[in-house]
Order: structure tokens, then sequence, then C-alpha cells
């Protein structure tokens, strides 16, 4: 895909994980299960760790690479998509920048954007192309997703007729809760509503066709926008692992996802019972689950994230 936006990397090896990010002279004024948001006066850091987090909670065992693999596809598609503009990246920062603002540049580098001061909307939007996860097990359950009735006797993977917009927002506990257009609408206002699905959905069917062309298949994945003064910008992460799912063809017909349902496949399996706590993560669920993040990264952008 690089060669369509003649963009080019070099291969960088780093082998230290970072789980918390640490600059020198000021503390994150946000802290989320991933990444730490840091105020720089006009403009803020974001930098993303390698935590990875699964039904709302945080795995105590880094993924190696995971934040350079979300950081480097998202500053990406910020910069190629044109469906992904306005969006809030001002700059990379290189490892010159962070010398000035952390004892550990080389650590943080490539996990770290230079953003704009957003308010960011109380409402995950979330937009569905196919049936996976919990779409899936509540077609099952009553032939629908949300408020969107969907035909008869469709599969797991399949296509849906078109792209479905079903936002989210949070539940005072900390966990995802689905919601309804119309609720979404009292949240934040009629007019920003329709605003956030059609660029959500724009944006989805844009990379969607896009990485079809890569024998990628875009399943889903959330967005989430923000004001900037009298502006609705893109923020945040955008069509990574983390937020997506992305399906490969298997060799045996069925699709292999290369993002972190293998982690929440894990915790399926386990006795877990998706609280907090989580417990550690076998060996091989991180090593296979980092395979997965820098293969579909590799694919995306045609460089190796490591």
């Amino acid at each position: 895909m690089s060669e369509q936006t003649g963009e080019t990397r070099q291969t960088v090896s780093h082998t230290e994980t970072l789980i918390r990010s640490r600059l020198r002279d000021r503390e994150p004024t946000h802290a989320g299960k991933v990444r730490e948001m840091y105020d720089l006066g006009d403009e803020m850091l974001m930098v993303t760790s390698d935590r990875l987090s699964a039904f709302d909670v945080v795995f105590p065992t880094p993924i190696p690479s995971k934040g350079r693999v979300l950081t480097q596809l998202s500053v990406h598609w910020f910069r190629t998509l044109p469906a992904a503009s306005p969006n809030h990246l001002i700059a990379e920062p290189d490892v010159r920048w962070l010398a000035d603002h952390t004892d550990e540049p080389e650590l943080h580098v490539g996990r770290c954007l230079r953003v704009r001061k957003c308010d960011p909307l109380p409402i995950e939007c979330v937009v569905r192309g196919r049936l996976e996860g919990s779409g899936w097990k509540e077609y099952q359950e009553r032939g629908a997703i949300q408020e969107h009735a969907l035909p008869e006797g469709l599969r797991l993977h399949d296509a849906l007729p078109e792209p479905i917009f079903t936002p989210a927002t949070k539940a005072a506990s900390g966990h995802d809760e689905n919601i309804t257009f119309e609720q979404a609408e009292r949240i934040v206002g009629s007019d920003v509503a329709a605003m956030l699905r059609r660029r959500s959905i724009e944006i989805f069917t844009a990379a969607r066709d896009l990485l079809a062309k890569a024998g990628i298949t875009l399943a889903d994945t959330k967005f989430e926008f923000g004001w900037c003064g009298d502006e609705l910008l893109l923020i945040d992460e955008v069509l990574t692992p983390d937020s997506s799912r992305f399906l490969l063809p298997g060799p045996d017909g069925e699709p292999v996802a290369m993002d972190k349902q293998f982690v929440r496949d894990w915790a399926n399996r386990s006795d877990w019972n998706r609280e907090y706590p989580a417990p550690e993560l076998p060996e091989e669920v991180v090593r296979q689950t980092a395979e997965r993040y820098r293969e579909i990264a590799r694919r995306i952008l045609g460089w190796e994230v490591v």
C-alpha cells in the first residue's frame, strides 16, 4: 500500500517495551488504558504505550512494538487518507525533540504524536461492515445489530448489505455501552450525531476499499472525534489493530484476525471473568499477538515496525 502513497521508511529495531511513558518536566493530564496525554501549552503530546486491554481491562503483560504499530498506522492514515481530514495531527516528534522532554528518547520515539488540543466528544463512532464479535452474537439472538435489522441467513464474517453506524459511550463502570442513534442525538445533538455518522462511514468506506486492493478485509472499526474551536476533528488513533478488525485469507478458507481478537479468543477460553485484575498473558499469546500487529502494519505501510 505504501507504493500508492510514495511513503518509505527505514526499519529501526527497538527491543524494550514501554509500559508507561515518562517525561522529564511534567505529569500526564490524562492516562487512559493505552495512552498518556501531556499538556504542552498550545498543543498536546499523545504517547502510546505497549499496554493492551480487552473487555476494557488492561493486562499486566505488554505487547512488544504495539505502541509503535498503533502510532505509525495512525500517522499513515492521518496523512494519506483524504477522508481522515481534518484531524488533530500536528507532527511526529523525532528523537532530538524527545531528548528535550524525556531521559529515554529512544524508548519513546515512534510512539509519540504532537496533536491539537480538542474537546473529545463522549461518543465512540463504531462502523461495522461485516458480522463479527458482539455484532455476530447480537445478530444470532435477534437478527439485528442495535436498531439495524439485517437479512436472514447471514453467517459469521459475512459482509453486511451496507456499513452501519453503531455508536457507543462509556458507562459509569468504564465498560463500553452500545447506544442507539437516537440516544447519540440526545448526547451530542441531532446535527452533530448526523455529522459523526456521515464522516465515520465515509472514512470506513474509503479505507475498506483501499485495503481490499491489498487483500485485507476491514470488518469494523471505531473512530473518535473532538472539537477544536468550531472544527470537528478526527482524533486519537485511527484504523489500527486496537480499534479495528482486520482479516486476511486463511489457508483453510477461514479468515485470520490480524488484531487483538487473538487475545479476546484466548481470554474467552480461559477462566478469567473479564473483571479487574486481568491475568498475565502467556508467552505464546504475547508472541503471536505481536506478530499479528507487526504483520498487518507491514502490509499496510510497506515497512517493518519493530
